[in-house]
């Protein structure tokens, strides 16, 4: 079980080891945590977000464990070298597609989220973001028109075996679930979303099993805050999956909460927490480290099936929450290491 660990930058490291804690004590046979630098971090070690030693101890490796970057103070840099691009470069070398974003509401903490206790206890969905293609991957550039003015421009598009691959995870994972799916596109306006609806209803024919619907993209985020019980499984684009998936988020109460994963074809697949660096709270012991330690979960499930040993950890979460054990995220005290404590002792 070699696992990469790129912990990057503000509280990466601070809950990276917190999930490192977590999974040393399952004491799964043949663990190896290899370490590397990204984002801001690997950029003032090696002149570069995403140096080459990183990249090739991903390579060598089942999966990856991702902290966050993510550095105000290297904001001036060009482009390519900023801290983002770390995150950006290993989906693109690496062939993370799809990404699973989950959210649901632990007990106890209904009264935490922005929705209505009655509303927020019925989340338990799944969202299936597309990662390779859309706007954030699509041409880019600015211009001047002939009358003088800057322009800036960003081309979504879709081929139609990437909508097609990443159908087929989305109504995977709806069968293994609840077997509904909700596919999330804007096709009365863009052509892309048409394409996107048309290639989703194709691979339809394939999963009999699997009820399929449809959503536009702004409907879809009002539905996640009036009934969001109504959602099993979610597929959509890259740009809407980044967007509905935070408002998903604040949806259970907080980002400190939700765990993600960015799979390739096969069982490799990069785990992170889907907050940010927070780089005012670096350093200090204050964040809290339970998205981090879900990841890790996610990570046992889905590159090396170890069920039993992911549940555990997430039942382990479950039960700090219910004990009260909760970070200033949640409105509690807890510091990042009596997080991680609370988690051990429950596991």
């Amino acid at each position: 079980m070699r696992i990469a660990v790129f912990a990057g930058d503000g509280i990466g490291p601070e809950v990276v080891g917190e999930a490192v804690r977590v999974l040393e004590a399952l004491d799964l046979p043949g663990l190896d945590l290899i370490e590397g630098d990204v984002g801001g971090a690997a950029y003032r070690k090696h002149g570069h977000p995403l140096p080459a030693e990183t990249l090739e101890i991903a390579r060598s490796c089942g999966a990856i464990l991702f902290g966050a970057v993510g550095d105000f103070d290297l904001d001036h840099l060009e482009r390519h070298l900023r801290p983002e691009q770390a995150v950006l470069g290993l989906r693109k070398e690496l062939g993370l597609f799809a990404n699973l974003r989950p959210a649901t509401v632990f007990e106890g903490l209904e009264d935490l989220t922005t929705l209505r206790a009655e509303v927020a206890s019925t989340i338990d969905l799944l969202i299936v973001r597309e990662l390779n293609g859309d706007v954030y991957f699509g041409e880019k550039g600015r211009r001047t028109t002939p009358d003088g003015r800057r322009e800036g421009y960003d081309i979504m598009s879709y081929a139609e075996d990437e909508v097609r691959r990443i159908a087929h995870t989305a109504f995977t994972a709806a069968r293994g679930r609840g077997g509904k799916l909700c596919s999330v596109d804007k096709a009365n306006v863009l052509e892309t979303s048409q394409l996107w609806r048309d290639v989703v209803i194709e691979v339809a024919a394939e999963y009999p099993d699997v009820e399929l619907s449809h959503m536009y993209v702004d409907n879809a985020a009002m539905q996640l805050v009036k009934n969001p019980g109504q959602f099993d499984v979610i597929v959509t684009g890259n740009m809407f999956g980044d967007i509905l998936s935070d408002q998903a988020s604040m949806c259970v109460g907080s980002i400190g909460l939700l765990a993600s994963a960015s799979l390739a074809e096969g069982t490799f697949g990069l785990y992170e927490p889907i907050h940010g660096s927070a780089p005012d709270i670096a350093g200090q012991g204050l964040a809290n480290p339970m998205a981090t330690i879900l990841s890790a979960a996610m990570l046992l499930r889905h590159s090396y099936q170890l069920e039993a040993e992911a549940a555990r950890i997430e039942a382990a979460v479950a039960k700090a929450l219910t004990a009260g054990v909760r970070g200033g995220d949640l409105g509690g005290k807890a510091g990042t290491r009596e997080i991680g404590d609370a988690v051990l002792a429950n596991l």
